[in-house]
């Protein structure tokens, strides 16, 4: 992207594939139950955009929030097995509405609803991106929520600003657009402080999470937080993000046109697709402690794999294929990366030259222990 907030918001205009997040209390409506009006303007907007060639993907939250509704629980009915019980219940009818909306405007959706394993593992992530791919082709807009009912770690996405990212990385989207009932990032909580001010734009190097503080509110997960992670995450991984007031008049095509609405997270280059994987999808499973040399060889320009002579510690189990995170010696990450070989092997060959691998193991799988191509510097993992 040019130089210039101006220009880079400008350039927002050639991005074909869209994410867009939309949160509880943005879709709800107190007296009604969902805002039906809001609805219709965002399908009225995707269908004009589309004609310029423009393609959609939302990650809509309020399930848990219609099937309460649909259930009649109270507030202080807030067991995680009723939460469960409601995101079930409230799915179908959230569903119901989305399709109603796009239908009206000529526009065809489809569910597909997600838990953290199904992009963790390598295998399901790609099947969920030809999934994605496959609806796209075909001009149908996949409408994404967390399959909170059957999520065994409880309801784990942030009010899905989190999914939001995962799904933007997995399709390798052009940008992603966060709408909720707040302006945009500002420089203190604008609910307590009259002096809060909007935040035009954040650049890779720039840390707010100070201003970020301050939980959603009673019927979502997410707050201010949770947004700017997912936000920093992607632009961190070449993915332009904006966050918005979703009810603003036009939004997403005055956003799309490079209007000066909200604010815009400046992006990195971006990553080839399977470091953005590890950026942002995989989990880690196991830890590599280095020593100094190591961390530095890591972290120079021109980069440098993990070898197993740099390797003091390793902790957690994993297989040859997983995911690990490499730790500095004092405990701080370096990067993440895949490993070449299982716990047992590295714990085996740790502090030993490449020239001593077949030696040790018998064999030699590979000369790394992480490779280069394979790994991620935690500059890149912002808030994860």
């Amino acid at each position: 992207m040019a130089n210039g907030p101006i220009s880079q918001r400008e350039q927002l205009s050639g991005c074909r594939r869209i994410v867009i997040k939309v949160g509880t209390r943005l879709i709800t409506d107190g007296a009604t139950g969902l805002n039906t009006g809001f609805l219709d303007s965002l399908a009225r907007q995707m269908s004009q955009l589309r004609e310029q060639n423009h393609e959609f993907i939302i990650v809509t939250s309020g399930s848990i929030f219609l099937g309460r509704r649909i259930l009649a629980l109270d507030r202080h009915e807030d067991t995680l097995p009723l939460r469960q019980a409601a995101a079930a219940t409230g799915q179908p009818a959230l569903m119901r509405h989305w399709s109603e909306a796009l239908r009206h405007r000529g526009l065809i959706c489809a569910q597909i609803l997600l838990t953290q394993d199904d992009v963790s593992d390598r295998r399901r992530y790609l099947n969920v991106r030809n999934t994605i791919e496959a609806l796209l082709r075909r001009r149908v807009i996949p409408i994404i929520n967390e399959n909170d009912s059957v999520s065994t770690e409880g309801i784990t996405f942030d009010e899905n600003d989190k999914l939001a990212a995962l799904v933007a990385s997995t399709i390798q989207a052009d940008l992603a657009i966060y709408l909720s009932d707040q302006q945009g990032l500002f420089t203190a909580n604008p609910l307590v402080d009259p002096d809060a001010k909007l935040v035009s734009q954040v650049r890779p190097e720039e840390d707010y999470s100070a201003c970020a503080e301050g939980a959603g509110g009673p019927e979502s997960k997410g707050g201010m937080s949770a947004k700017l992670v997912a936000a920093t995450t992607l632009a961190d991984c070449g993915i332009p993000v904006v966050m918005a007031h979703g009810r603003t008049e036009h939004v997403v095509t005055r956003l799309i046109a490079g209007e000066n609405l909200g604010t815009f997270f400046v992006p990195r280059p971006p990553l080839q697709a399977r470091k953005l994987w590890i950026a942002t999808a995989a989990t880690p499973v196991g830890h590599l402690v280095v020593d100094d040399g190591a961390r530095r060889a890591l972290l120079r320009p021109d980069g440098a794999s993990l070898l197993p002579i740099g390797i003091t510690e390793i902790r957690g189990r994993f297989l040859a294929g997983d995911l690990v995170r490499i730790l500095g010696p004092e405990g701080t990450e370096v990067a993440r990366g895949l490993s070449n070989y299982a716990s047992d092997e590295v714990e085996r060959i740790r502090g030993a030259h490449t020239s001593q691998i077949a030696d040790l193991l018998g064999h030699v799988a590979h000369h790394e222990v992480v490779h280069r191509d394979n790994m991620v510097l935690a500059e890149q993992l912002n808030g994860r």
